[in-house]
């Protein structure tokens, strides 16, 4: 062991060996980055303990020269390894090992300034500004503008004094980083003090003023892209400090050399400068500087942005030829990008309007060889998007996209996707002038649309689509035959049911309904078919006036309904629509009554809620059938179609006893319903000839069971009012039917019939002229009813004269048939006094009645057969039969206006008639025998007509 390892006072290290020890070995590391397991961040950790033990020592103690010596010796070897890190690829990484290596950079010019200026170090202050200037670019090149400024502020004073070139050098570099550093920060005055600050320093050398002019142009250029709100600084002073500056490096005086790259710099500030005039509206400030420019190259060393500018300025100024010629300008400068070219010319477009559309794109085919496609689609959304969408633009770009230049920059594979954003271009235009109904318009933009659609399978529902389109526009159009051209052809294309239905529509508006209907068939066995078309079918059917087609449409609907099948429409609706439809048709009630009894089928298959609907739909719907049914049968009754009509009144009856609401409103109308659908059956019988079967008299006896059962419900509450009028005619019409179903049955029911008429007649509803009715139907037929027609004539007359105001015209028609009936019991004339009763209780009900009161025909009727009832007597001898009859018959006239003219003939007959027969026997009272005596000086008798 040695001994200064036992006593270590025997050595003493020098002094902050410690320090050195630590600033090595980090140096070290530093320098083996490449094998070097520590991160940047230990590192610069590193460096900020040394840093901070450095700056220690130093308050306390001043350095030896070999310590300052050591110190930078170090700091060298850092700062070196910092360049060789920053030139090696290795190192890249995120923000936080950038700014770590930052952060060592700026270590190496601390710990120089730590240790201090050593005098055998030749400009040591400039050196250490240098670096901090460096790391300070490095901050700012990562955005820490605050870090940056600490590094200028630190390097500045050490070169303050600008003793020498090389201090003025690094203090103009340090002026122009602390200007960047400042703008970057906002601070444009700062900025703009350092730069003039710099002159004095920039004005020795053309280098310096280089340097100026490239500063004062970069402070310009983002106080002109950042718009600060300072109005003191302005991108064009700085522009023209920058022009300036420019002029003095390029013209040096004495023996100081020329810059190079001044006229690039040159250039530089003046197309900045030219940009800003631009933006300020300023086209001839523009132009000057461009003229400047060009005065000083050629084309081929023109920047593009040049061209650019001056078309931009001649549209500002509105000459629009001269930005035409800029524009072609541009296009053969060499070193313009396409993508430069095809912007320009979406800016001219705007300007000069879509008729040169088709010359700058043709231009722009010859000058954009690889992206020639891309430019075509640029240039058409520009002649799209300019406004006006009128017809004129519309043609333009009809006219800009059938070119058959245009059209060949599309060809192949590679630029598949530029054909199809112009289709879609081409497409949305045309959809927009079709829904401004442009029709004309859109049919040409969608034919030009499809100059861009291949012809593979990945394109053929696009083709279909268009081809859809063109249909749609010529239908609108008119020109259905060319429709009809292009849907075939979509449906060749891509067979579907858009397709089949726009076929249908055409034949529609063609007015060929049994094509349509054809069509149809071919629609619902599409794949893809859905029973929405038959509803939509139906509905341009209604708007082109067919019933037919449209009838149809529902009737194929009607036949998909099947349990769980999800359909358009509910199956009610369906039969109700056929069933409105059929009714506009003359002549389809057997149609009509068809659905009718489908509809009631599918309500008791159903269930009136599962199939009508709940709720108040639900009851809107049967009501709906309910009263159809009973307005077709009222209709077809009126036309005398009576077999219809017994059948729609039994709908009618079945769908209003159906409701399961309001049950006591809809009795009474199915009541009238089973009675009218019976008046219907017998009518139909009379007016066919055809009897009635036995299965049709059992039901009709059966529907007038349930009828009667629900009478109670329309019978009046007092007698007869005119208010009742028609609950009196139906409980009239229930009797009466079933008096005539009575007698249409096997065996004679005149009892029943009878029975039947009584207890009508007693009732509140019955009515003179209903009785009137019975007795005129019981008096005719192959069976009369003798016996009832005699009740209800005589129950008429009674009835009739008890009312407050007798009706005599019922009266007047029941006597004359009650005495045709007493006519036909008693045939012998003198047997009987039934007839003569009659025109008793004739001439007792005319006595005392005002002149017209009585019917007039009906009153010369009764005269004149009571006189002519007497001829027969007379013939036979029965004189005081005769003179019955004759003084009859001059008692009627005499109360009847109509007869006054002939009373005075009648009078003076009856009177010789009387003389001339005397009071001789009647011969019929002669007992058998005795001798016949005949009248003296018989005449003839006179009959009344």
């Amino acid at each position: 062991m040695k001994i200064s390892e036992l006593s270590p006072e025997y050595r003493q290290p020098p002094p902050h060996a410690g320090l050195v020890t630590d600033l090595n070995k980090v140096v070290t590391d530093v320098e083996s980055f490449a094998t070097s397991a520590s991160s940047p961040e230990k590192l610069a950790a590193d460096l900020r303990r040394i840093l901070a033990n450095l700056a220690s020592a130093a308050s306390s103690s001043s350095f030896t020269e070999a310590f300052t010596v050591q110190i930078w010796r170090l700091g060298t070897r850092l700062w070196n390894a910092v360049v060789d890190r920053a030139n090696s690829n290795a190192l890249a990484g995120g923000p936080a090992a950038l700014a770590a290596e930052a952060e060592i950079r700026q270590a190496a010019p601390e710990l120089l300034l730590l240790a201090g200026i050593p005098d055998g170090v030749p400009s040591a202050a400039a050196k250490v500004a240098s670096f901090f200037h460096r790391a300070g670019l490095a901050w700012l090149d990562l955005g820490r503008v605050d870090l940056a400024s600490a590094c200028f502020e630190k390097a500045t004073p050490l070169v303050s004094a600008a003793a020498t070139e090389e201090d003025r050098g690094v203090l103009l570099e340090i002026n122009l980083a602390r200007a960047r550093a400042a703008s970057d920060s906002g601070d444009q005055a700062l900025a703009v003090a350092l730069l003039s600050r710099s002159k004095s320093l920039a004005a020795a050398s053309p280098e310096g003023a280089k340097s100026l002019a490239q500063g004062y142009l970069s402070i310009g250029e983002a106080t002109l892209s950042r718009k600060y709100s300072n109005t003191a600084v302005e991108a064009s002073s700085l522009f023209t400090e920058a022009l300036d500056l420019c002029e003095k490096a390029a013209s040096p005086s004495g023996a100081t050399p020329k810059t190079p790259n001044i006229e690039g710099l040159k250039g530089r500030c003046l197309r900045f400068l030219a940009l800003e005039r631009l933006g300020a509206q300023d086209y001839e400030g523009v132009l000057r500087c461009i003229r400047v420019s060009r005065s000083s190259m050629g084309l081929e060393e023109e920047h593009p942005s040049i061209g650019v500018m001056a078309m931009r300025a001649w549209i500002g100024s509105g000459n629009v030829a001269e930005a035409e010629k800029e524009l072609e300008r541009l296009m053969a400068n060499a070193l313009a990008t396409e993508n430069v070219c095809v912007s320009a010319a979406e800016v001219y477009l705007a300007a000069a309007g879509p008729e040169v559309a088709r010359k700058v794109l043709i231009a722009l085919a010859a000058r954009c060889r690889a992206g020639g496609a891309a430019a075509a689609v640029r240039v058409v959304k520009q002649v799209i998007d300019g406004g006006g969408g009128g017809t004129g633009r519309a043609r333009a770009i009809a006219e800009l996209v059938s070119d058959e230049r245009v059209v060949a920059l599309f060809d192949g594979p590679a630029n598949s996707h530029e054909r199809g954003t112009m289709h879609a271009l081409l497409w949305s235009c045309g959809t927009e002038h079709f829904h401004s109904k442009n029709y004309d318009t859109s049919a040409d933009l969608i034919e030009r649309s499809m100059l861009y659609v291949s012809r593979d399978e990945e394109s053929r529902s696009r083709r279909a689509d268009c081809f859809r389109v063109l249909s749609l526009c010529h239908m609108a159009l008119q020109h259905l035959d060319r429709a009809l051209e292009f849907i075939n052809e979509a449906y060749k294309v891509e067979p579907n049911i858009k397709c089949a239905f726009l076929k249908v529509k055409i034949h529609l508006q063609k007015e060929e309904e049994d094509k349509a209907i054809e069509q149809m068939k071919t629609m619902v066995g599409c794949v893809d078919f859905n029973p929405e078309f038959l509803t939509l079918t139906a509905h341009e059917a209604l708007a082109c006036k067919s019933v037919r087609v449209a009838v149809a449409s529902f009737t194929f609907l009607l036949g998909l309904y099947s349990a769980g099948r999800p359909m358009p429409m509910p199956e009610v609706a369906v039969l109700r629509n056929l069933i409105e439809l059929l009714s506009r048709v003359p002549g389809t009630e057997t149609e009509i009554l068809k659905y009718s009894r489908c509809a009631k089928q599918r309500m008791a298959d159903l269930g009136v809620e599962s199939f009508f609907g709940s709720g108040i739909v639900g009851v809107r719907e049967l009501n709906w059938f309910a009263d159809t049914s009973w307005n077709l049968g009222l209709t077809v009754s009126k036309e005398k179609k009576y077999n219809f009509g017994a059948e729609f009144f039994e709908l009618a009856a079945e769908f209003f006893g159906s409701s399961n609401t309001e049950c006591d409103g809809n009795w009474p109308t199915v009541c009238k319903a089973l009675i009218m659908s019976v008046t219907a059956m017998l009518n139909a019988e009379e007016l066919n000839n055809s009897p009635l079967s036995d299965s049709e008299i059992k039901k009709g006896v059966e529907m007038l069971s349930r009828a009667g059962k629900l009478l109670p419900l329309i019978s009046p509450s007092v007698p007869v009012a005119s208010d009742q009028l028609e609950a009196n005619n139906f409980l009239y019409l229930h009797t009466f039917n079933s008096y005539q179903l009575f007698g249409r049955m096997g065996t004679p029911a005149y009892s029943q019939q009878l029975q039947l008429v009584k207890s009508f007649a007693s009732s509140k509803a019955c009515t003179p002229d209903h009785l009137l009715k019975f007795g005129v139907t019981a008096s005719k037929g192959a069976l009369p009813n003798l016996l009832v027609a005699e009740f209800a004539l005589k129950a008429s007359i009674t009835a009739a004269l008890a009312s407050q105001s007798p009706n005599y015209r019922v009266i007047s028609c029941a006597l004359r048939k009650l005495a045709c009936l007493a006519g036909l019991q008693d045939l012998n004339g003198s047997k009987s006094d039934a007839a003569y009763d009659v025109f008793r209780q004739a001439y007792q009900i005319v006595v005392g009645l005002r002149d017209g009161e009585y019917p007039a025909e009906e009153g010369q009727w009764l005269a004149t057969t009571a006189w002519n009832m007497s001829c027969l007597p007379a013939r036979l001898r029965q004189a005081k039969v005769a003179r019955k009859w004759m003084k009859m018959g001059l008692d009627l006239a005499r109360h009847l206006d109509s007869m006054k003219e002939r009373i005075p003939f009648m009078q003076k007959y009856f009177e010789d008639f009387q003389r001339m027969s005397g009071d001789e026997p009647d011969e019929c009272s002669q007992e058998d025998g005795a001798p016949k005596i005949s009248m003296p000086g018989s005449m003839s008798q006179t009959v009344l007509v």
